[in-house]
């Protein structure tokens, strides 16, 4: 860079008081000719002689900037220039001129200091201007901070935390932080689900158990299990149908025809920031989903009793699809599938052959692709008289295919 050059310094503000800037960025400001940022922060700047332009669209700071004639001038942005700033795009439009970033004090760092606690391991989301999935963090991590705004407030976020079985997590809201009239309000997500909060606010989720990682395959014995007398999928099938739906961390998936909730556990350990949608007829069967569900701290896991397809017709758009139970219903339950998401990733499990036939024919009348089918026939040792001997259980097949928007030639990696 020249020396010509213009000399930029882009400068996080903090929460947007002066307090709350360093002391090598009020320098910065000190030297500038001109300043520019939201009317918000230059509001707190009266005491500059520098010109002071509101503005934030990247392109006009850059060419306001540019045509202004001074040798030093500073844009100015709320918190930590590094936190989900637009400092971001900015730089881009500055590249003929000599940038000198200067951070500030995070929203994050102020509201974890202000409730004394430590935020290294805090997961950071944003739906200020973003999809952020607060849920999915939450439901994974310890300690979330969530940066709101927009159409998506505190009580937004909260509500939606409790409606997915995340109420009892507790929330600290941080509005105004930093300003005389700063306000910290703090309970479980459903006592602030109902109460009004400011557009801008910055908030710490505290889940004290959230659903860990695990092993990266399923491994859970049957006797986990309560089992009832509804039908439970076995370990061997679960692992290798899991495995083959190649579930991710924040999927959506369908169990159809849940039974007991077991390939429903092993789906939402997998799927630990998505959610696993649950369907069966039986009340039974969803009786012991949902036990099974909260015996392992699954928030994740969402019942619905009724006969499917009719019962999937408002369900989350699924990336991935278990049929275990179909009640010969199967191609009207895969259609509803492909027809939400033609890239969809479906396992149907057939104990009879004509349930297996049913799921090919099923398959190339949608147009599915990459269908795969594997047999899985299991034996278990048993002790008799001191010794062991194998009893073979009854084989099950697995067909698993790919929505007919994924293209034969090319395997997904989601």
């Amino acid at each position: 860079m020249g020396h010509d050059a213009q000399v930029v310094y882009v400068i996080g503000m903090g929460m947007g008081t002066p307090q709350t800037l360093t002391l090598a960025a009020r320098e910065a400001l000190r030297k500038s000719g001109l300043v520019v940022g939201s009317s918000r922060l230059l509001q707190s700047l009266d005491d500059l002689e520098a010109r002071k332009v509101a503005l934030v669209a990247p392109a006009q700071v850059a060419q306001e900037i540019r045509s202004s004639g001074v040798r030093v001038a500073s844009v100015v942005m709320s918190g930590d220039v590094g936190l989900h700033s637009g400092a971001t795009r900015l730089y881009e439009h500055l590249n003929d001129m000599e940038v000198r970033v200067l951070p500030g004090v995070s929203s994050l760092q102020y509201l974890c200091a202000r409730l004394r606690v430590p935020w290294q391991d805090a997961c950071v989301v944003s739906v200020h201007g973003a999809d952020g999935d607060v849920v999915g963090a939450v439901q994974t991590h310890e300690r979330t901070f969530v940066l709101t705004g927009g159409a998506r407030r505190a009580g937004d976020v909260c509500a939606c935390l409790t409606e997915r079985g995340l109420g009892e997590v507790h929330v600290a809201v941080g509005e105004r932080l930093s300003y005389e009239d700063e306000r910290l309000v703090c309970g479980t997500a459903a006592a602030l689900a109902g109460q009004e909060f400011c557009d801008l606010a910055a908030m710490l989720v505290e889940n004290e158990k959230p659903i860990a990682a695990g092993t990266l395959a399923p491994c859970l014995p049957d006797e986990a299990f309560a089992r009832g007398d509804v039908p439970i999928t076995k370990e061997e099938v679960r692992a290798l149908a899991v495995c083959k739906l190649r579930v991710e961390p924040s999927h959506v998936v369908w169990d159809v025809g849940s039974g007991t909730g077991s390939v429903s556990v092993e789906l939402a350990r997998a799927a630990r920031a998505g959610q696993v949608l649950c369907v069966d007829r039986d009340e039974c069967a969803c009786a012991l989903t949902r036990k099974n569900a909260n015996a392992f701290g699954l928030t994740n896991v969402r019942v619905v009793q009724g006969d499917a397809p009719a019962a999937l017709a408002n369900l989350p758009v699924p990336d991935r699809v278990f049929v275990g139970g179909s009640s010969g219903a199967l191609e009207a339950i895969l259609r509803v599938a492909v027809e939400a998401n033609p890239r969809v990733r479906l396992c149907v499990s057939a104990i009879v052959l004509q349930t297996l036939v049913q799921a090919l024919d099923a398959a190339q009348s949608l147009g599915m692709t990459h269908v795969d089918v594997t047999q899985v026939a299991v034996s278990k040792g048993r002790e008799v008289g001191g010794r062991h001997m194998m009893l073979a259980r009854n084989p099950v097949y697995l067909v698993c295919a790919d929505g007919p928007d994924v293209a034969e030639e090319a395997w997904p990696c989601s």
